[in-house]
């Protein structure tokens, strides 16, 4: 982890509404909501509530925060 930059990224949601989860620049997993992004980052040792998700400094969201979940009809 970088001074400067969060452990957790977050990428933009795929078609299926997924979005890929990268600690430290690893991929960790596809969370389809803020509960499987809860038990996916609990599985390496961050213990966080769906409500902290939005708020915690350790992850970078990219292409919108935690309410977004699938990409928006054309």
């Amino acid at each position: 982890m970088t001074a400067n930059r969060p452990p957790v990224t977050v990428s933009p949601p795929n078609p299926s509404g997924g979005r890929s989860v990268h600690v430290d620049g690893k991929p960790l997993g596809l969370a389809h909501s803020v509960a499987d992004l809860v038990d996916l980052l609990s599985g390496v040792g961050l213990e966080l509530s769906p409500d902290d998700v939005a708020t915690t400094h350790l992850i970078h969201w990219q292409g919108g925060g935690p309410a977004v979940w699938a990409e928006s009809p054309p």
